[in-house]
This record gives C-alpha cells, sequence and structure tokens, in this order.
C-alpha cells in the first residue's frame, strides 16, 4: 500500500484529484522534527530525557485544492497536532508542549493574500515533508512552562548577603571623610 505523505507528486496533481491524506504518525517519521526535538533535549542530563520521545503522535488532516476561482493555484489546507517535549528556559527541566498549526498554503509561486505561498524546489514534492517543516516552525524558539509554579524552585535569596564581603561598600563614606 502506498503512503500518501510519502508519494512524489505535483501539487497540481493532488489539487485535482482533491486528495485528503489522514495523518496517524510518531514524531520518530518526521526527520527534522526528530532532529530538532533532539538538539534541545540533549541539553538535558541524560537521566532527565525521556526514553519515549519520538513515540508521540502526529495526527492531522491534509486537503488538497485549488484556491477559490482558480483551477490554476494549488492548495493545502489542513491541521495538525502533536505533543513534543522541550526544555523549559526558566527551569532548564523537560516539558511537554502541544503544537498545533493550521495550514492555509498555496503551492504556487508570487504573493497572494490570505495565504501563505509554500515555493517548491522541484516540481514534485513529498507531502511529509511540508508537514516536517509546519511542524519544526511551530516549536517556540523558547520554550517555557505556562506558569512559574510548574518550574523548579529556586532559592531567590540575593546574591550578595550580609555575609558577603564587599570591598568597596565603605569606599563613599571613607572619601567623605578624607575631604
Amino acid at each position: 500500500m502506498d503512503n500518501p505523505l510519502r508519494d512524489r507528486q505535483t501539487p497540481n496533481a493532488l489539487a485535482a484529484s482533491q486528495q485528503v491524506i489522514e495523518i496517524a504518525n510518531k514524531i520518530s517519521d518526521f526527520e527534522r522534527l526528530s532532529a530538532a526535538i533532539g538538539a534541545d533535549l540533549a541539553a538535558l542530563d541524560s537521566a532527565k530525557v525521556p526514553l519515549d520521545w519520538r513515540e508521540s503522535e502526529v495526527i492531522g488532516q491534509l486537503r488538497f485544492g485549488f484556491a477559490a476561482g482558480t483551477s490554476d493555484l494549488p492548495l493545502l489546507e489542513g491541521e495538525l497536532k502533536t505533543r513534543v517535549y522541550a526544555v523549559c528556559q526558566r527551569c532548564l527541566q523537560p516539558m511537554q508542549l502541544e503544537l498545533e498549526a493550521q495550514l492555509k498554503l498555496l503551492l504556487a509561486e508570487g504573493e497572494y493574500d490570505d495565504f501563505e505561498v509554500w515555493e517548491l524546489e522541484h516540481e514534485t514534492l513529498e507531502v511529509a515533508d511540508i508537514v516536517d517543516e509546519v511542524l519544526v516552525m511551530a516549536i517556540p524558539i523558547s520554550a517555557l512552562h505556562a506558569d512559574a509554579e510548574r518550574c523548579v524552585e529556586f532559592d531567590d535569596t540575593p546574591i550578595a548577603t550580609k555575609d558577603t564581603t564587599r570591598p568597596f561598600a565603605d569606599l563613599r563614606r571613607q572619601m567623605k571623610q578624607k575631604q
């Protein structure tokens, strides 16, 4: 059985057939997404890296057609969802993030209102490449827990405490005395 995510086709062929692709894959099926998540998790101590992070499901639906009123502008619409692990930049601990992406892409060249244009390098495309890239772009640059209470508690004691030696703390008073 052919995998519609991996079949190479022209955007016009996908649009003309009004192809609908249901997605129920794993993160491990998407090379760039796996690499991006793996690179982030590599900053953790190996004991803290969740063992099953590649097994999270990627689900969604992609629908191909032509943009309204045209017969030559291939359109890809759909939704993608997954749950990924990331490193919280506040507490530096692993956390789960829900990634969601809404797609409304013209598979053409040029600029068009209300659409994001997805320029193709080749005449044919592999739909998995688009899914992979869209999910990588959905990863936040700086992941944080939604609320600070979920982060590991840190000691709020100031670095400079009463026991700290501060050699210049009394300098102003000494300078005034000499004048």
